[in-house]
């Protein structure tokens, strides 16, 4: 619920003095390198302003003991960008996770990232990003069916799709909840406590490639000449452990991976000529973009915006199955 402070904050000050003028701007400036205007972000950005404010709606709530009352106004429930709302949604899911999805197993998280020539596409086109979740269960499926050399068994991930980076960059990647094993087909867990990340990463480069290749993005060429990069650019991350019972670490990582695109406490201060000051989470961020932290952002959010934020949150496998949040 966006109360008084948050109307203090930086990013309300930004969104009420320049959002009109960015979206007037948008077509001209941005349209070329970020794609139509979308009316979903005027839509996202006007439920924002008015959320919390009792004018607009709230719930009168009464104790039936002592009979106190007061009132609750209505939230936005905004994706991206909504802090507050996005703090809910992450601690409701958590709570959701622990009781009805997540079996009392190990977990790990595992994180998928892409090379930077690759991320273009997945802005542009969004359905990659599905496809992209789905690749990656599948380079679970098959590392854990090569560990585990048990035919007919399943591993168990809940996937969230993210599209922005530490400094609200578009950066798409996959944060996943793996269960550290597999379950055959009596539901039994058959432990896999060690994957080789590097047969992994090649799997996950593997898939990728696929998707690109068959929407006629990459050629054999593109492809094979990326395949001779020493650095490649993909990677997967593993070394995020939970332990069986340890339900507090689980409720943070959810809220990790479901957790609004950027923070008000990092964007300490909104300049008179609207640019933003944002503080990186590690001390050794490199400077994004050219004016070093400050972005200048007078037309809108552009770096990240309603229209560009996804935390799109999938449960795959047995006994978590595919369901879109």
């Amino acid at each position: 619920m966006l109360d008084a402070i948050a109307r203090l904050s930086a990013f309300y000050k930004l969104v009420t003095h320049y959002f009109d003028q960015f979206e007037r701007e948008y077509p001209h400036r941005y349209g070329m390198r970020f794609g139509f205007w979308r009316p979903v972000i005027r839509q996202a950005i006007d439920k924002f302003l008015e959320c919390g404010d009792l004018r607009k709606g709230f719930a009168r709530v009464r104790c039936p003991e002592c009979r106190e009352e007061f009132f609750v106004a209505f939230s936005c429930k905004q994706r991206g960008c909504c802090p507050s709302c996005d703090q809910k949604r992450s601690l409701i899911l958590g709570i959701r996770l622990l009781a009805e999805v997540l079996q009392p197993v190990p977990h790990r998280q595992w994180v998928f990232t892409i090379p930077k020539r690759l991320r273009v596409y997945f802005r542009f086109t969004r359905s990659f990003l599905g496809d992209l979740c789905r690749a990656a269960y599948d380079t679970v499926r098959e590392a854990m069916q090569l560990e585990s050399h048990e035919q007919g068994c399943t591993p168990a991930m809940v996937g969230a799709v993210q599209t922005f980076g530490d400094l609200a960059h578009w950066h798409p990647h996959i944060h996943a909840i793996v269960a550290e094993g597999v379950f055959d087909g009596d539901g039994c867990f058959l432990p896999v406590p060690n994957i080789l990340v590097d047969r992994a990463i090649e799997i996950w480069r593997g898939k990728v490639f696929d998707i690109l290749f068959e929407a006629g993005l990459l050629d054999l060429e593109d492809i094979g000449s990326m395949m001779g990069w020493k650095h490649s650019g993909f990677s997967i991350d593993t070394t995020v452990r939970i332990a069986a019972h340890d339900h507090d670490g689980m409720q943070r990582l959810v809220e990790y991976i479901a957790r609004c695109p950027f923070s008000l406490a990092r964007m300490v201060k909104l300049t008179r000529d609207g640019k933003v000051m944002y503080h990186g989470s590690h001390p050794n961020c490199i400077r994004f973009p050219e004016l070093g932290s400050e972005m200048d952002l007078r037309p809108g959010m552009r770096r990240q915006n309603a229209g560009d934020t996804i935390v799109s949150t999938r449960r795959v496998g047995i006994p978590y199955i595919w369901e879109r949040q």
